[in-house]
């Protein structure tokens, strides 16, 4: 599981710092997840290959979380891309690409998906052989949604010593891999666990900005190996916070602690802080595994 922050502080793009966006590679799939302003330039500065993301999930209809949107819509188009794209964002993220697509004559030519969410429980979006995508609803001052993005069990791994004692075909092997049981050479019912071992636990990763402390997550990312939670501001403007409906370093923590988290990382930092570092120190004081997102940092789970 790699995850690339392209941006990660809050309100405007500044020289050296983007807004909210980030790429999550996990089991052959790339997702991106929210596209501030400037988004493709940064997919492009940081060499991410714009043909392998067929998948895009906005979080809500601020400007700093989905402003780069039709752009990379519309630099998808002039790259005569073929291949679908699927977007998932709160109702009104199609009128708003449709409209400007329309007034522009800038129609696709590839087929374009929105999937509107209204729902305020948490829903399963989206879902295939390998990976599944949640809903997290927020608390933030317009309708806003975090996903949960969880790998499903693969495939089993064999104990070959254990196969071979067994006398089972070449054949069922793979169904071994699968957790079917089989019948082995003597026309014995082998179990599959005696003979086989799992696979490399599932990784999940829980994405939350914006949001003002919300405890009603917990159950939903209980557990999960990383969490990036929007952080924006320090204790001493907890004030503001309850205000416009975000969260501090401290709250953030408390939400890892509380899920038993593996990891939390932190971003949406307010760019009225001349530096980041006590954004980890007051989340360490709550939780010890913290990471600082960072402009073009990635990390590997």
């Amino acid at each position: 599981m790699k995850l690339s922050i392209l941006g990660c502080y809050s309100a405007t793009p500044r020289t050296l710092n983007n807004t909210t966006s980030q790429v999550l590679e996990i089991n052959n799939h790339m997702f991106l997840i929210d596209c501030g302003e400037g988004t493709q330039v940064q997919l492009r500065k940081h060499k991410i290959k714009f043909n392998r993301i067929k998948h895009i999930f906005i979080s809500h209809l601020h400007g700093d979380h989905f402003f780069g949107l039709v752009g990379l819509i519309s630099t998808f188009r002039l790259l005569t891309r073929e291949t679908d794209l699927h977007i998932y964002g709160p109702k009104g993220i199609k009128e708003i690409v449709v409209l400007q697509m329309k007034l522009a004559d800038s129609w696709t030519n590839y087929n374009l998906y929105f999937h509107e969410l209204t729902s305020n429980e948490s829903e399963l979006i989206y879902e295939d052989e390998k990976v599944e995508v949640h809903t997290i609803p927020l608390n933030h001052r317009i309708y806003t949604n975090g996903y949960l993005f969880k790998e499903k069990e693969g495939l089993r791994k064999l104990k070959m010593n254990a196969v071979e004692e067994a006398n089972i075909n070449v054949a069922y092997y793979r169904k071994l891999t699968q957790g079917f049981d089989v019948t082995n050479e003597d026309g014995i019912l082998i179990d599959h666990k005696t003979v086989t071992k799992p696979g490399p636990k599932p990784k999940s990763y829980a994405f939350c900005s914006d949001t003002m402390y919300k405890e009603d997550i917990v159950p939903i990312i209980k557990d999960t190996d990383v969490l990036y939670h929007e952080s924006t501001f320090l204790e001493q403007h907890a004030h503001l916070a309850v205000k416009t409906k975000h969260s501090t370093a401290k709250e953030a923590a408390q939400i890892a602690k509380q899920a038993n988290i593996g990891t939390l990382i932190l971003g949406h930092y307010s760019t009225r802080y001349g530096t980041i570092n006590p954004f980890k120190d007051e989340a360490k004081s709550i939780f010890n595994t913290v990471e600082l997102a960072e402009d073009g940092r990635t990390f590997e789970f």
